[in-house]
């Protein structure tokens, strides 16, 4: 006879059946809700009885190396594992700068076959990364390399996925319910990663984010297969990162860290994949993304500011790049949650409402950077989740404070107010970094709220590991969003 499910398991498998997505997460049932909860078990008995919650978790990285102009060395790590020819995917911005000038100069000297696509725009698109995917199907190419920001390694991450699966579209793989969420079962081909920006991960994770133009939101790509072979860290590719961009990137390291920290535990996704292939990149906090997530939450709030002040200052910057790729590790195999799955549609509705442009950012088109979109509902978002774990949120407020859990000024604040003191103490770093205070200051009104709620229901890859969002029968999620999204008007 199968064990009797918990009430909150039961609860999360309602809800998964409701929505249609997985995982869903745990949250205690408020108790005017019981009565109702109850009689909509009863309905779902049998599923209930069949479904097992997940048991483990894996942990996938790339091979990182790190140290000072160690991109000199690309050229002999192609060269080892014998490349016959490579893709080279930078932006017009990158590919006139020292990076990608070392980096071509050390295939050269190993008298390899190469082709440059450089052609890769900041924030890509369907269009953009179509573009790229056409050009590398036209060639054929062994291994790949990427010189550049979080645009360009997922741009080549595409290009490498599509050139595997020739016949397959973009939609066949991109994160459902947006796409089909194929598995990718096929081995791709070598792809070394060149970060030349403290931010995004991506060296070192399988995840790749476009903007789905159509539909005024940004969604991705996830899968352990589309994982870098090898990240080339170097301090030095960071030296002509304008201040604007170590912030926004630094931003995004920051939340990377605090979501994947606080999401829901691994053993609270149901169901549990019927096969290893099936369980998904991002699988809820775990023993070992938790290591990874607070030594780069710890770092970056020490050095950011430093950045901030001095983007010469060579200490920070070598800091922040090793926070960037132990954040890629914690929320690679843990995942994000709120902030980034509300910038999804920060992001793509600025495009056609605000037209809000970044200062400090080389381009004629309207953007809303990516760590500054995920900035903007940080405070609220961290408000909201705070009951759902205190004393995890309580290291975070700790580390803001630059003190430790122990620290009396910490231990005298009771839990039900751990959220309220996280909300100043992420807004005061922020405006410390001069990110615009809330998102009145980049241009959405009150009447955007709608449709920012709505750009963010269908990310459930990264809602459904939300403490404290759609847990309830017969809920999406929809009024907290609404209420996160409300608070982050100003602050």
């Amino acid at each position: 006879m199968a064990p009797v499910a918990s009430r909150n398991t039961i609860l999360r498998l309602i809800n998964a059946a409701q929505h249609s997505a997985c995982p869903c997460h745990s949250c205690s049932t408020p108790a005017g809700n019981t009565h109702v909860a109850l009689s909509q078990m009863r309905k779902y008995a049998t599923p209930v009885n069949s479904v097992q919650k997940e048991y483990a978790f894996e942990v996938a990285a790339s091979n990182l190396r790190f140290g000072d102009g160690v991109t000199a060395e690309v050229g002999m790590d192609l060269k080892n594992m014998k490349a016959r020819k490579v893709g080279v995917f930078t932006d017009p911005n990158v590919s006139k700068l020292t990076a990608m000038k070392t980096a071509l100069a050390s295939l050269q000297a190993q008298d390899l076959s190469f082709e440059v696509f450089d052609a890769v725009v900041a924030e890509p698109t369907e269009d953009s990364w179509r573009s790229a995917i056409t050009w590398a199907r036209q060639h054929d190419f062994s291994h790949f390399l990427a010189v550049g920001g979080g645009s360009v390694i997922d741009t080549a991450k595409a290009a490498n996925l599509f050139t595997v699966y020739k016949d397959a579209d973009i939609m066949d793989f991109i994160n459902a319910p947006i796409g089909k969420g194929l598995p990718i079962s096929q081995i791709l081909r070598p792809l070394i990663a060149v970060p030349t920006t403290a931010g995004t991960g991506s060296e070192t994770t399988g995840t790749a984010i476009l903007d789905i133009t159509s539909r005024s939101f940004k969604t991705g790509i996830a899968s352990r297969a589309m994982k870098p072979t090898l990240g080339i860290v170097d301090t030095a590719n960071t030296e002509s990162c304008p201040t604007a961009v170590h912030i926004s990137a630094g931003l995004d390291v920051l939340f990377h860290s605090m979501e994947s920290y606080t999401a829901i535990p691994y053993t609270e996704r149901v169901p549990r994949p019927s096969n290893p292939i099936l369980r998904p990149a991002y699988q809820g906090s775990n023993p070992v993304a938790d290591i990874f997530s607070l030594w780069a939450l710890r770092t970056t709030v020490q050095y950011l500011p430093r950045i901030a002040k001095d983007r010469n200052d060579a200490d920070a910057r070598r800091q922040m790049l090793l926070a960037a790729s132990f954040a890629g590790i914690g929320f690679g195999n843990a995942g994000v949650h709120l902030c980034h799955g509300i910038s999804y549609p920060i992001s793509g509705l600025n495009k056609l409402g605000p037209k809000y442009k970044h200062p400090g950012y080389v381009t004629d088109l309207p953007i809303i950077p990516h760590g500054i979109s995920v900035a903007l509902t940080g405070p609220a978002v961290f408000q909201f989740t705070a009951p759902s774990s205190p004393d995890r949120h309580r290291e975070a407020l700790a580390i803001f404070g630059s003190t430790t859990v122990t620290d009396p000024s910490i231990t005298s604040i009771p839990d039900r107010d751990i959220g309220a003191h996280l909300y100043e103490a992420i807004a005061r770093f922020l405006d410390n970094l001069g990110v615009p205070r809330g998102l009145k200051a980049v241009g959405y009104k009150s009447s955007d709220v709608g449709m920012l709620v709505k750009g963010t229901l269908p990310q459930r890859r990264v809602l459904d590991l939300a403490p404290g969002i759609g847990d309830m029968a017969g809920e999406d999620g929809t009024e907290h969003l609404t209420r996160i999204i409300e608070g982050s008007l100003e602050y």
